[in-house]
């Protein structure tokens, strides 16, 4: 693979069990060393589509290639460069994660002191180079967070991992997804979820998949200005009305309006919002009271597309 090729290319991918249409025609190119978002909610075919990539389900018609290459034809040269984490993942409960990652690395042909140091510094990054208890007393965060360590084992140039922060705890959640986040650029990460907020907090690009459709694929921060303008809301001491009207002819201003002392106003560019509105008021001889931004959501337009039809 070349520093062009896409990690993950899939192309008018279909999949059907029987009568039932799992994967619709769908299209999306995940760019190597990015962390990318596969959002929707459960049953879209988010687990489907890991499946195909990993090589453990075939696709009905189109194609998908990892690293470059056919999954229905890639040999095990290629599925050694690839981490896999399911959304359910197994492990021996009476062993250490230790001496789990260790018979993992086995399983991919690492002996002697390199697959030791590698297993110690996943331990570390995992949080759990400490940890010398059995996996069966494990909390549910500390065995997803184990579960990537062992899809890392190989050092993999793709790691796929299907649903990592389901059914964990607020605190559980933060780790896995730091761990997460600091794999970008290292190595390219695609994760299925069917949480936002996860989405927005670590990942570049995500697609939005619904009844096994791609309705949106695109770096997250055009899918959040996709869903609707920012919005600020200004509380100032003084003639609101005249602040409208000496900022309403701006080129960040999509729509303003006053009331009583505040103003509420949708823009297309926060930043300059934050430069020019206060040099208004300033200007004005105003006082500034009270100044919230706040983003269009990812949440928004989920729901205009899943529960709206496609925007």
């Amino acid at each position: 693979m070349t520093a062009s090729t896409a990690a993950v290319e899939i192309t008018h991918l279909t999949k059907r069990f029987g009568k039932a249409l799992a994967l619709d025609d769908i299209s999306l190119s995940v760019p190597p060393g990015s962390v990318f978002g596969f959002l929707g909610p459960n049953g879209a075919g988010k687990t489907t589509t890991l499946l195909i990539l990993t090589g453990l389900a075939t696709p009905t018609s189109g194609t998908a290639t990892v690293l470059g290459q056919d999954v229905r034809h890639a040999g095990h040269d290629v599925r050694r460069d690839i981490g896999f984490l399911p959304d359910v993942p197994g492990f021996y409960p009476w062993m250490t994660a230790r001496d789990f990652l260790l018979f993992a690395g086995r399983l991919f042909g690492l002996e002697g002191r390199a697959l030791s140091d590698r297993a110690d510094a996943l331990l570390d990054m995992a949080g759990l180079g400490s940890v010398t208890a059995r996996i069966g007393g494990f909390s549910r965060g500390m065995k997803q967070r184990l579960g990537i360590a062992q899809a890392l084992i190989n050092a993999p140039s793709l790691l796929l991992l299907d649903e990592p922060t389901s059914a964990l705890d607020p605190i559980g959640r933060r780790e896995v997804l730091e761990m997460i986040g600091s794999l970008r650029g290292r190595t390219t990460v695609f994760f299925s979820t069917h949480i936002l907020g996860d989405v927005e907090r670590v990942c570049d690009t995500a697609a939005i998949l619904h009844r096994g459709k791609v309705v949106a694929n695109a770096p997250v921060n055009e899918l959040k200005r996709r869903a609707g303008a920012d919005r600020i809301e200004v509380e100032v001491e003084g003639d609101a009305s005249a602040l409208v009207a000496r900022i309403s002819g701006a080129g960040w201003v999509r729509s303003i309006e006053a009331s009583g002392g505040a103003i509420h106003a949708s823009v297309i560019d926060l930043e300059a919002a934050g430069r020019e509105i206060p040099a208004a008021v300033a200007a004005l001889g105003l006082g500034l009271k009270r100044y919230e931004a706040s983003e269009g959501s990812l949440e928004e337009l989920f729901v205009q597309l899943v529960e709206g039809g496609q925007a």
